[in-house]
């Protein structure tokens, strides 16, 4: 292993690439230091008026808090890290020399997609392994504690088989309680069966819903039958208070297998949510390819020896942040609203700005 890396990286690769991630990593931990300050102070009468321990607060919540934005934010501080370090490497006429003798832009480029490889390869697992299980932890914490307040889903439709259909006027999270409830029973296109309940109850330790003040109607052809004002009933259902989660959050806290199952089952029930499921999936593959893409678009803009120092290459690097989270953030609304396939919406930011990495490749300094 040492032979094949002496082979192919030389002493300016090293150089490089120890410059790569010592200020990406220095970069990443003094945003990681300032997120936490201020969710600190943002959060403590929540903390304090719950009572939460240390332990809570720092191994369930903060051990959740911390990966979630490193995994958020770290393509964008690999961003700026190459375009800081390269400017001033470029402000230092480091690059001249470089590129004036044998070596090609293509080789100057070799060990920063090197570092690069090692970024997407770290941040890939811990986006299909390591984050889902930390934010869980986050998830629970929030949740428990009322980050956001009441949480309730309004107007759920679901199809539990193919006969069996469910609506639900509004569901409690915190009460795990649902009203108006309906519940239709089908054979092809006739209706068989209908069941209408104030309010349904979902009892943890049974693992079943309990119907409250409900009544059944049974139809046959022509003929009808209604049984009402049934008081109480305990019935097993194909349906969980998972179902009906209204937090926002709920998909990054899944593993793979857990998203993959929920996928699956949401193919069949038809609630709204599979387009939020699929992106969520695609996202995790896709969203590390940008520690490449960024860093050729950084490397591409810093590289030029400017007037005034590192901060125009800086000043256009935040610009172009800002840009790429744009395109990240509406790309869901497109995958949902537009009926773009979560695949290509979850593709679409590192796709663009690929585009454009290699357009300012073409104009770099050669």
């Amino acid at each position: 292993m040492k032979d094949f890396l002496n082979r192919y990286l030389k002493i300016l690769d090293w150089y490089i690439i120890k410059k790569y991630m010592g200020t990406f990593v220095f970069t990443l931990g003094i945003f990681m230091l300032i997120s936490v300050v201020f969710d600190v102070s943002e959060h403590l009468d929540n903390f304090l008026s719950h009572h939460d321990s240390f332990y809570d607060i720092a191994f369930k919540y903060y051990a959740g808090f911390i990966p979630f934005y490193m995994d958020m934010l770290s393509p964008l501080i690999n961003f700026l890290a190459v375009i800081y370090f390269t400017a001033k490497m470029a402000n230092q006429t480091e690059i001249v020399p470089i590129l004036s003798g044998k070596a090609s832009f293509n080789r100057f480029l070799r060990p920063y997609f090197v570092a690069a490889t090692l970024i997407f390869f770290v941040h890939l697992f811990a986006k299909l392994y390591l984050i889902p299980y930390t934010n869980n932890l986050k998830v629970k914490f929030e949740n428990a504690n009322g980050f956001y307040g009441d949480q309730q889903k309004n107007q759920v439709h679901l199809k539990l088989d193919n006969r069996t259909y469910v609506y639900v006027d509004s569901y409690d999270n915190s009460s795990h309680t649902g009203y108006e409830f309906v519940l239709e029973k089908f054979d092809g296109d006739n209706m068989r069966e209908k069941t209408m309940a104030h309010t349904i109850t979902y009892d943890s330790l049974k693992r079943k819903w309990t119907l409250h003040n409900f009544s059944v109607r049974y139809v046959n052809g022509l003929r009808e039958r209604m049984e009402k004002n049934i008081m109480m009933k305990d019935t097993t259902l194909e349906l969980y208070p998972s179902d009906f989660e209204a937090q926002d959050n709920v998909y990054s806290a899944m593993s793979m297998s857990e998203l993959a199952k929920n996928i699956t089952k949401e193919k069949i029930r038809g609630a709204g949510n599979l387009k939020d499921m699929q992106y969520e999936k695609w996202r995790r593959y896709l969203y590390p390819f940008a520690s490449f893409v960024l860093t050729l678009i950084g490397v591409s803009v810093a590289s030029r020896k400017v007037r005034g120092g590192i901060g125009l290459p800086l000043g256009i690097g935040l610009f172009l942040c800002f840009a790429y989270i744009v395109v990240d953030k509406f790309a869901l609304v497109f995958a949902i609203k537009s009926g773009l396939s979560p695949i290509i919406a979850a593709g679409l930011p590192n796709f663009l700005f690929g585009v454009f990495g290699v357009y300012l490749l073409y104009k770099a300094p050669k």
